[in-house]
């Protein structure tokens, strides 16, 4: 049971109110909802109090006090008000004013700025200062964030984010009083994948979005509300649009899943719904590729189809396909007869009997209840930076430690390193290993298998002996589940939901490509699966559904043009289960259609109607088939089930993720994705750092 939180009194501007032991006088003031101004006070990260701006006057103290830095005590009288706090206010601002540039006009933070707000609120009508302002000369941050450091206010969001959160030593704060400047330690690119999170940080124009400058101003914006589907988090974000074109993305706060943070990849790769668009359907004669128009398209594969036996039939789904789609293209898949389907693109040994045995169980946010995480085959900072700033956030705050098998990498945190050949896990589990002693004492212990591991040869093995040592150890206990499967995908999770996967005789990935080499697989139906070895598809015919002219969009024979996450109301699941829907912020290209529609239209001209006019008859059929859609404000987990151990074989993992900025079709259309890719500082050749194949044809609405 939680302990009971005891209460303290205090008095805010004549009102007692009752707030929790412990908090600070900014805090309370919150509380009684009275607004005090901040620039350097931020609540996820450490107290500064350098700005000064949130001074209010106590009882008994003779000057006011930073209420950022100070805790409430019991029978407390503070004044947010009086004449002697609100003077103490300008006059500060006055001081931060001293040396800022009067660019509102052309600054990207215009119409968002704390420095403005709060200047309408206290700033001076004009300035004393009368000598020449300070100038700052501008960092180069990379390719994504954008620097005017003459507008720095030192308030330090950008140094304590990097250091504690983000876990990048790279930015600091350098020289002393007037010659003060924040900047990266060795004037290069900052690495992490957290890094946007300083432009929302930053209180001023100091740090910008690169690929954002001077496109537009926050009121031509039109926002969406929409989940991100770079990795399996489904971090919650909002959507910018303007005249039918994404601007920018940025996070929306959920304790539960992302907290306020929001990765790169997810942040800046939106410049790829633009580039390398499928925008019409095609179809393959005389080894070309032809424009045609959809019902040309849905009889050219139809045909197809019809010629071949249901068992010469197979199909795939990739890691941005929604829930809808997979499931509309298995019931057609049903409907002709094959058994042959996966999204498992990468062959990962994934078992389907109880949800319970494929999701992250723990919960992002209960990270932060484990004392102990064994992590197998997983570089969590790029499969999910989000879930390794949770916990890294963990180590730092609440003691978790972190016990790491697999090939090495930097996690951003402290980590005992138990090796990288799969024999740990055996002797983990039979309690030879040094290492088992310390899962024994855990009380809540939790262990992260990833896709690296389950997808190696020896997959089956890795997961049922970690299984084993879940139930031998003590992992699952009460209302504690500390089994996890780390997704990298934002699909996968939804297709396995629905039991997109072999049936008992049918084929998985590997099988399905191995079938096809030897010509035995006819037809593959691609719904955005990218992720494969085309080269075994060369003799088959190639069905491929997606938004991108991708990899797999070159071996086509033929070719339907489908939304992006953007441009549709989708489902997806993440990777603990929590089932979340897109929302459309700009309209798909050309003739370009959301995923199950497609698939219902074929199904019609194959004379296998499906049996859904609506996407509401879709969800309709879902919620009845399968528990966990009946109500998504809830996650199910299934019912913990035993599953007898195999000893892991010898042999060694390898990481699913080697290229963090491009992982699917459209972080690879991105350019600014490329530029990350290159990771040069040269800011002068910065612009022409693209990928060679990357062919930039930018779609543009007709007016």
């Amino acid at each position: 049971m939680t302990e009971e939180i005891k209460k303290i009194q205090v008095i805010i501007d004549d009102k007692e109110i009752d707030v929790p032991e412990g908090v600070t006088v900014l805090q309370a003031c919150e509380i009684a909802e009275q607004e005090i101004p901040v620039f350097c006070y931020h609540s996820k990260l450490s107290i500064a109090g350098n700005c000064r701006m949130c001074l209010v006057q106590v009882e008994g103290k003779r000057n006011p006090i930073a209420s950022c830095a100070m805790q409430a005590s019991h029978g407390m009288k503070i004044s947010t008000k009086s004449e002697m706090v609100t003077k103490a206010r300008k006059g500060n601002l006055e001081f931060l004013l001293i040396n800022h540039p009067l660019d509102c006009p052309v600054c990207d933070q215009g119409g968002e700025c704390d420095l403005q707000d709060i200047t309408m609120a206290y700033g001076p009508s004009s300035s004393r200062f009368k000598d020449n302002k300070r100038a700052v000369k501008n960092k180069n941050f990379g390719p994504l964030i954008k620097t005017e450091m003459t507008r720095c206010i030192h308030c330090t969001r950008c140094v304590r984010f990097a250091t504690e959160v983000a876990g990048a030593e790279e930015v600091g704060a350098f020289g002393r009083g007037e010659d003060m400047e924040i900047s990266s330690y060795l004037e290069q690119a900052v690495t992490s994948e957290l890094s946007g999170n300083m432009i929302d940080l930053c209180p001023v124009g100091a740090l910008t979005s690169k690929p954002y400058a001077f496109k537009a101003r926050s009121w031509e914006l039109t926002p969406t509300n929409s989940i991100d589907v770079m990795d399996a988090v489904g971090s919650n974000i909002r959507v910018d649009s303007k005249n039918n074109e994404v601007m920018r993305i940025l996070p929306i706060a959920n304790e539960a899943v992302n907290e306020e943070w929001l990765s790169d990849k997810a942040r800046f790769s939106y410049d790829g719904l633009l580039t390398q668009r499928l925008d019409r359907p095609y179809i393959r004669q005389d080894g070309k590729l032809k424009a045609v128009e959809w019902h040309e398209a849905f009889i050219f594969a139809a045909k197809e189809i019809k010629k071949h036996n249901a068992d010469e039939v197979a199909a795939l789904s990739g890691d941005l396909a929604d829930v809808e789609s997979q499931f509309c293209l298995k019931e057609l898949m049903d409907k002709i007869g094959s058994l042959h389907r996966d999204c498992r693109q990468d062959g990962a040994f994934l078992p389907m009997d109880e949800r319970c045995d494929y999701l992250f169980n723990t919960t992002i946010e209960s990270i932060e209840q484990a004392d102990h995480c064994l992590i197998v085959g997983s570089n969590v900072r790029l499969e999910a930076p989000i879930i390794n700033a949770r916990i890294r956030k963990s180590t730092l705050h609440h003691g978790l430690k972190v016990a790491y098998v697999g090939p090495s990498a930097d996690l951003t945190y402290k980590i005992e390193s138990l090796g990288d050949k799969l024999s740990i896990l055996n002797k983990i589990l039979s309690g030879s290993h040094a290492y088992a002693k310390t899962l024994k004492e855990a009380k809540n212990p939790m262990i992260i298998i990833g896709q690296g591991a389950l997808a190696s040869p020896d997959g089956e093995g890795i997961y049922k002996t970690c299984r084993a040592i879940a139930d031998k150890y003590g992992f699952v206990h009460d209302d504690w589940n500390g089994f996890n499967i780390l997704h990298t995908a934002a699909g996968r999770v939804g297709g396995l939901d629905i039991g997109f996967a072999p049936g008992e005789k049918g084929k998985d990935t590997r099988k399905i490509l191995q079938a096809a080499e030897r010509n035995e697989i006819k037809v593959i139906y691609l719904l955005g699966a990218d992720e494969i070895d085309e080269d075994a598809l060369k003799n088959t015919f190639v069905i491929y559904q997606g938004s991108h002219g991708d990899k797999a969009a070159h071996i086509a024979s033929v070719i339907f043009p489908a939304a992006a996450y953007t441009e549709k109301e989708a489902l997806y699941v993440n990777t603990e289960g929590r089932i979340q829907q897109t929302r459309r912020a700009v309209f798909p290209p050309g003739e370009a259609k959301e995923d199950w529609k497609i698939i219902r239209a074929l199904s019609e001209i194959l004379h296998k109607k499906l049996p859904y006019d609506t996407r509401k008859d879709i969800l309709s059929k879902l919620a009845k088939t399968y528990p966990a859609y009946k109500d998504f404000s809830r996650i199910e987990k299934g019912q913990w089930h035993e599953i007898k151990a195999i000893e892991v074989r010898r042999g060694m993992m390898t990481l699913p993720i080697n290229n963090y900025y491009q992982t699917n079709p459209i972080a690879r259309a991105s350019v600014t994705m490329a530029k990350c890719t290159v990771g040069k500082n040269d800011s002068k050749s910065e612009g022409r750092q693209v990928r060679k194949d990357t062919k930039a044809t930018k779609y543009r609405t007709e007016k």
